[in-house]
């Protein structure tokens, strides 16, 4: 399930210190306890030595400042994912691309957008319906390597459901390397086990880090 934001701006926030604070204390208790419970009980003919006791002192301090130390990393961790997430909150409402082959269509155009791993001088984009007949074939050209956006006249696409795509591109007859992008709207963000989540107006949630541009 999804964090709402406000929910993980505050709560998060406010929860992390105290949590931090508590675990501390609570392994000094237990040390306290637990060395009370052991001079009550030693051999009065034996009793334990100033440096044992010191020993033990060190040992607790030691552990206790480990625990310290992973708390305050844990607290800073859920603190980056709060602010993490308002900072997200600037992305409801926008276009991002996302890995997929999937032509959005919104009045009456679609658009999505390829990545190429070299230069080519002949791109090819086919158009698919939702059954994999080609519907319509787009020549791109030549393209440089790298990020480029399309679009296609979708005004006499009758199938129900949104098309997909494929992408042939090709430099002196070798095949170059390519992925795929869709085109998505944010409707969301949220955090889910302590990490980022956005939620697509296609019902969809992605991580973050799956974002390849955001429009």
């Amino acid at each position: 399930m999804i964090t709402p934001i406000a929910t993980t701006s505050t709560s998060a926030l406010a929860s992390s210190s105290t949590s931090s604070a508590s675990s501390s204390e609570e392994a000094q208790d237990r040390f306290l306890k637990l060395l009370v419970a052991q001079l009550n009980n030693q051999d009065p003919m034996n009793p334990m030595d100033n440096a044992e006791m010191t020993s033990q002192m060190a040992q607790i301090n030691t552990v206790t400042g480990i625990q310290q130390v992973n708390d305050t990393l844990k607290s800073m961790a859920e603190q980056f994912t709060a602010m993490q997430v308002l900072q997200g909150s600037n992305m409801v409402g926008h276009d991002v691309l996302v890995s997929g082959n999937t032509l959005r269509i919104q009045d009456g155009v679609g658009s999505a957008a390829i990545e190429l791993n070299g230069r080519a001088e002949s791109v090819q984009v086919s158009v698919l319906s939702p059954g994999g007949q080609v519907v319509d074939t787009l020549n791109l050209g030549a393209l440089d390597t790298g990020r480029h956006n399309f679009e296609w006249d979708a005004s006499s696409y009758s199938f129900a459901g949104n098309p997909t795509f494929t992408v042939s591109a090709t430099l002196g007859g070798q095949a170059i390397g390519n992925s795929t992008l869709t085109r998505a709207t944010v409707s969301s963000v949220g955090s889910e086990s302590g990490a980022m989540k956005v939620q697509l107006t296609d019902g969809s949630a992605i991580d973050y880090s799956s974002v390849k541009a955001i429009l």
